[in-house]
C-alpha cells in the first residue's frame, strides 16, 4: 500500500510507515495534478498539512483512497464530513504540535513586550548612527510576570500556553464555550508536578481583565475578535493569534493598533493566506511569523510517528 505525504513528513514518520510495510512517496504534487497522480499510482493514504486541500472532487475521483490524514490540528483544508460519508477515514494529530505552538505564542509575547519585532527591523537601518536614540525608544519594556493572560479556547494548545504562563508567573484565565472548569498539570523537568485550577469565564469578562490575549479556536464563519471586542479590552493590551486566519478582523486590528488601544499584536496566521494583506505585514506594531506554529523538529517527529501509528491501526 502506498502513502503519499504531499506536504512532507518527518523521517521518523517515514521510517515508522516503512517498518509496517508501506511504500512512502514524498513527492510534492501540484494541487491541479493531484487527482490524476493518486489514481495513476493507486495511492491508499493521502497525508497533507496546510498547503494541500482535499475537497469533494478529490474524494469522488480517487477510489483507491482509504485514508486522508492531516499532520496537525485544524482540518479546514479537508471536506471531513463528506469524506467520512463516502467511507474514508480522516485522521489528524491534535496533540503532537501543542507545545510547539505554545512556545511560539510566548516568542511573540516576549518579543512584543521588549519591542524585538521593531528593534530587529530598525537596528540594521539605524543602529550604527542612532544607537542612543533606539535605546531610548525601546527602553520602556514591561515584564510578563505578574500580568494576566486570557486564553480564548482552552483545548490542548490553550492549556499548553497556560502551563508556560504559570511558569512565567502570570495569572491565567480562560474562556471556552465547551468547558466549565479546568485543571492544568504543570510538570517540571525532574518529574515534579502541581495541578493548577484555571478560572473559566465569559469571553466578555476575559477581554476586560486581560493584559494579553491568546487565541486558540478553530476557523469560524464569523470573527471571534472584531471592533466591539477590541473596545472591551484594556487600553494597551496585546493579542496573539497562532490559531487560524480569519478569527481576527484584521481591519479592526489595525485600527486598534493605530489608536493605541492595543500596544502590539503577534500574528502567525492571517486572513488571506498565503498572501497576507500588505498593511498587516508592514505595520510597525505587528510581530510576524509565516504560520510556523507547529514547525519544529520535535513536533514534526511526533506528528509523523502518530500518523504512522493511526494508519497502521486502521489498515493492518
Amino acid at each position: 500500500m502506498k502513502v503519499l505525504a504531499n506536504d512532507g513528513i518527518s523521517q521518523s514518520g517515514v521510517d515508522a510507515l516503512k517498518a509496517n510495510g508501506f511504500e512512502v512517496i514524498t513527492t510534492n504534487v501540484a494541487q491541479e495534478q493531484l487527482i490524476s497522480y493518486i489514481n495513476e499510482n493507486e495511492i491508499t493514504v493521502l497525508l497533507v498539512r496546510s498547503a494541500t486541500t482535499a475537497r469533494k472532487d478529490l474524494v469522488d475521483s480517487c477510489p483507491s483512497l482509504k485514508i486522508i490524514g492531516r499532520g496537525g490540528v485544524g482540518m479546514d483544508n479537508i471536506d471531513v464530513e463528506y469524506a467520512r460519508e463516502k467511507g474514508l477515514k480522516v485522521i489528524n494529530t491534535p496533540a503532537s504540535s501543542s507545545a510547539s505552538v505554545a512556545e511560539l505564542v510566548f516568542a511573540h509575547l516576549y518579543g512584543g513586550v521588549r519591542f524585538l519585532y521593531d528593534a530587529n527591523r530598525n537596528m540594521p537601518l539605524e543602529g550604527e548612527l542612532n544607537f542612543k536614540g533606539l535605546k531610548k525608544a525601546y527602553a520602556k519594556g514591561i515584564e510578563l510576570r505578574g500580568k494576566t493572560i486570557g486564553i480564548i479556547g482552552f483545548g490542548r494548545i490553550g492549556q499548553e500556553v497556560a502551563k508556560i504562563a504559570l511558569g512565567v508567573g502570570m495569572r491565567v484565565i480562560a474562556a471556552d464555550k465547551f468547558m466549565e472548569a479546568a485543571t492544568v498539570p504543570v510538570t517540571l523537568f525532574n518529574g515534579q508536578s502541581i495541578d493548577v485550577e484555571i478560572k473559566i469565564q465569559s469571553q466578555e469578562s476575559l477581554l476586560a481583565e486581560s493584559d494579553f490575549i491568546s487565541l486558540h479556536v478553530p476557523a469560524q464563519k464569523e470573527y471571534v475578535i472584531g471592533s466591539s471586542e477590541f473596545e472591551q479590552m484594556k487600553d494597551g493590551a496585546a493579542i496573539v493569534n497562532a490559531a487560524r486566519g480569519g478569527v481576527i478582523n484584521e481591519v479592526a486590528l489595525l485600527q486598534a493598533l493605530e489608536s493605541g488601544k492595543l500596544s502590539f499584536a503577534g500574528l502567525d496566521t492571517f486572513e488571506n493566506e498565503p498572501k497576507p494583506a500588505m498593511q498587516v505585514l508592514m505595520h510597525p506594531k505587528v510581530s510576524l511569523t509565516p504560520h510556523i506554529g507547529a514547525a519544529t523538529g520535535e513536533a514534526q517527529d511526533r506528528i509523523g510517528e502518530e500518523l504512522a501509528q493511526q494508519i497502521a491501526e486502521i489498515l493492518l
